[in-house]
C-alpha cells in the first residue's frame, strides 16, 4: 500500500507544497547523505547546504515518504535515527514518527517499528488511524499476524484509555448528576469491561463519582457486559460508611441477579469494615458471600469470628449468626475454631467471656465436645470467673458431658488459693453427684496443696479426714505422702499418725520413712510408740520396723531413747536375737570408747 503510493503521480504533484522550503532533490540529497558507507562527521552541515529546513513541522514527514527515501530505508532509519538524537538540529513530531512507524512496517522491521512505538508513548504521541492501518496490513501482507494483532490491540487500549479519560473528566465536573449523564451518552463510546475498569481505577477514591459511573453503565451497557465484574468494581468503592446504604442496595442487585462477590473483593472489604468497627455490616457481607459460588473460607470464617469477640463491644448474636451462617452453607465448625476464640479472648483479657461465647457459637449450631468444654472452664478460672465457671461445669455435666477431672481439679485450686476453703470444699458433693469418691483424688490433691501453702497442714488433714469419713472420697497415694510430709515438718505428729491410718484403711503400703527421720532425730518415746501404734491392726508391726527405730536412734547417738523404747516394747521384740545382736553391739562400741 505504501509503495503504491509512493510511486502515484499523485504524491509527485503534492511534494513541493509538502516541502515548502526544500529544494525538488531534497529527498535525493539526504538518501545519498545516509547511505554513505562512512556518513560525513557533520551531516548537519550538508544538510544545511543542501537547503533543508529541519525545523519546520512538515520537513521530516515529507522527507520520509520521499521516492528516495522511502524506497531507501536503511538510509531512511539511519535519517530518523540521526534527527531523533539531535534536538537541535532537527524537529520530530507525532507526524515524524508516524511516518517513520509506516516505513518501519512497510519494511518487516518489528523491532524498530515497536521501539517507536514506546518512544512515542513516552512523548505522549498517540499512533494515527492512518498508520494503524497501513502498517497492520503492511504486516499481514509479510505473514506477521502477531504483530498486526499486537497493532489492533494497542489501538483498542489507547482509544479506550482516551474514553476513559474523557468520562473521568465528566464525572470530575462540577455538573448535576443528569447533566453528568447526558454528557457520558454524548461520548458515543461502546461500555465494555475494559472501559469499566479503567475508569474505577481511576475514580476509585471518589465513590459518588463511581456511583454516577455505575448508573450510566448500568443504562447503556450491552448484553456481552461483564455484570459480576461491573458490580463486585462498585461495591468495592462504595463499600463505607458513607455509602453503606448504597451498597446495600448493590448486594440486593447482585442477589437478584445471582451474581457473587470476587474473593479479593470479600477479603477488602471485611477488612475495611472491621477496621472502622462496622461489624454488623461485616457479618451482612460474609451472609451474602456465602450464598456465592466462591464462598469464604474456613480460615475467612475464622479470622471474622476471631475480630468479634475481641471488639470492644462484643455482640454475642452477631457471634451467633456468624457461626449459623457458616453451618447452614453445609460447613462443620470443628472443635479446634474454640482454641483459636480461646487465644483471641486471651489477647485482649476477656477470658471470663468464654462461656458467654460459648453458649452462644452452641446456638449458633456449634457442637462442642467435652474438651470444649473443658477449656472454657479452665478460661474462667484463668480470668478469676470462678462462680460463672462453676455454673457452667455443673450445667453441661447434668446435660450429660464427662469433663476431664483436672477441669474440677483446677477449679478446686483457684477456691482454695483465694483463700475461699468452703467453696473450694463445697465443690465435692457436686462431683460425687456425678462420679464415685476414686473418681476425683485430682481434685482432693489440688485441695490439699492449695490449703497446705495458704493454711496450716492441719486445716488441710481436716478437710480430708472429713472427705473420707464422710464423702467415701478416696485420695490419691501422692496426697498422702504430701500431707504426711507437711504435718511432720509443722510439729503435728498425731495428725501425720491418722493420715498413715487412714492411708492404712485404703489399702495403700504405710509411708513410714519421713517419720523414723524426724522420730530418729527430735521425737520421744511416746512419738515412736504412736507410730508403732498407728502402723498396728490386730498384731504389733514387723520386728522390721523396730530394728529401724532402734537404729535410727543410735545413728543419731540417742542411745538412752533406744533404751527406753526396748523397756516398754513386747517380749517378742525384745528377746529376739537381732534386737539383742544391735544393742550388744553398741554396748561394746560404748564399752571401747570408755576404755581409750
Amino acid at each position: 500500500m505504501l509503495r503504491a503510493v509512493l510511486n502515484s503521480g499523485d504524491l509527485r504533484r503534492r511534494l513541493p507544497s509538502l516541502l515548502p522550503h526544500c529544494r525538488p532533490m531534497s529527498g535525493s540529497s539526504i538518501a545519498a547523505i545516509f547511505s554513505q558507507p562512512s556518513p560525513p562527521a557533520d551531516p548537519a552541515a550538508a544538510i544545511q547546504s543542501a537547503g533543508l529546513d529541519l525545523s519546520h513541522p512538515n520537513t521530516i514527514p515529507a522527507l520520509l515518504v520521499h521516492p528516495d527515501l522511502a524506497s531507501n530505508y536503511p538510509a531512511a532509519s539511519s535519517f530518523f535515527s540521526w534527527a531523533a538524537s539531535h534536538p537541535k538540529a532537527a524537529v520530530l513530531n507525532s507526524k515524524c514518527f508516524n511516518s517513520m512507524l509506516q516505513l518501519a512496517a512497510a519494511n518487516g522491521d518489528a523491532d524498530h517499528f515497536w521501539s517507536l512505538v514506546s518512544s512515542m508513548r513516552s512523548k505522549g504521541y498517540g499512533v494515527s488511524k492512518t498508520t494503524l492501518e497501513a502498517a497492520t496490513e503492511s504486516f499481514r501482507s509479510k505473514n506477521m499476524a502477531k504483530d498486526a494483532d499486537m497493532i489492533r490491540a494497542a489501538f483498542a487500549a489507547h482509544a479506550r484509555n482516551a474514553a476513559a479519560a474523557e468520562a473521568c473528566k465528566i464525572l470530575r465536573s462540577d455538573a448535576d448528576e443528569s447533566s453528568k449523564l447526558d454528557k457520558l451518552n454524548e461520548l458515543g463510546v461502546e461500555v465494555t469491561d475494559e472501559l469499566v475498569a479503567s475508569v474505577v481505577e481511576k475514580v476509585g477514591q471518589f465513590p459518588r463519582q463511581a456511583m454516577v459511573f455505575f448508573a450510566w453503565v448500568e443504562q447503556t451497557a450491552g448484553a456481552g457486559i461483564g455484570w459480576g465484574k461491573v458490580y463486585n468494581a462498585l461495591a468495592k468503592i462504595i463499600g463505607r460508611e458513607d455509602c453503606i446504604e448504597e451498597f446495600r442496595e448493590v448486594l440486593q442487585k447482585m442477589s437478584s441477579k445471582k451474581l457473587g462477590m470476587d474473593k479479593e473483593v470479600y477479603v477488602t472489604l471485611v477488612d475495611r469494615f472491621l477496621k472502622r468497627k462496622m461489624v454488623f455490616d461485616a457479618v451482612d457481607l460474609f451472609r451474602f458471600a456465602m450464598g456465592g459460588t466462591e464462598k469464604p473460607s474456613t480460615e475467612d470464617f475464622l479470622f471474622l469470628l476471631k475480630k468479634l469477640v475481641v471488639s470492644e463491644d462484643m455482640d454475642l448474636k452477631l457471634l451467633m449468626r456468624v457461626v449459623r451462617i457458616y453451618q447452614k452453607a453445609g460447613n462443620e465448625v470443628k472443635c479446634s475454631v474454640f482454641d483459636a476464640v480461646i487465644k483471641s479472648l486471651r489477647s485482649v483479657g476477656k477470658l471470663g467471656e468464654s462461656g458467654r461465647v460459648l453458649k452462644a457459637m452452641e446456638e449458633g449450631g456449634f457442637a462442642p465436645d467435652s474438651a470444649v468444654h473443658g477449656k472454657a472452664v479452665l478460661a474462667m478460672c484463668d480470668a478469676g470467673e470462678l462462680e460463672k465457671a462453676r455454673e457452667h461445669l455443673a450445667r453441661v455435666e447434668k446435660s450429660g458431658y464427662k469433663l476431664d477431672p483436672r477441669v474440677w481439679a483446677a477449679l478446686v485450686q483457684k477456691y482454695s488459693l483465694g483463700n475461699d476453703v468452703d467453696m473450694a470444699v463445697s465443690c465435692f458433693p457436686e462431683m460425687l453427684e456425678r462420679r464415685s469418691g476414686n473418681q476425683v483424688g485430682c481434685a482432693l490433691e489440688v485441695l490439699v496443696y492449695g490449703l497446705c501453702k495458704k493454711k496450716e497442714a492441719k486445716e488441710a488433714f481436716k478437710v480430708l479426714k472429713n472427705l473420707v469419713s464422710e464423702k467415701a472420697v478416696v485420695p490419691w497415694q501422692t496426697t498422702y505422702k504430701y500431707l504426711i510430709h507437711k504435718l511432720i515438718r509443722q510439729g503435728h505428729l498425731k495428725e501425720a499418725f491418722d493420715v498413715l491410718g487412714l492411708m492404712k484403711d485404703n489399702g495403700f503400703p504405710p509411708f513410714i520413712d519421713p517419720f523414723l527421720a524426724h522420730i530418729s532425730k527430735s521425737g520421744t518415746v511416746e512419738d515412736a510408740l504412736g507410730l508403732l501404734k498407728a502402723m498396728s491392726s490386730k498384731e504389733f508391726p514387723s520386728r522390721t520396723v523396730y530394728m529401724r527405730m532402734f537404729q535410727g536412734f543410735f545413728r543419731e547417738g540417742r542411745h538412752e531413747i533406744a533404751q527406753q523404747l526396748l523397756s516398754v516394747s513386747p517380749g517378742s521384740v525384745r528377746n529376739h536375737a537381732d534386737v539383742l545382736n544391735l544393742f550388744y553391739k553398741k554396748k561394746l562400741e560404748e564399752s571401747a570408747a570408755v576404755a581409750l
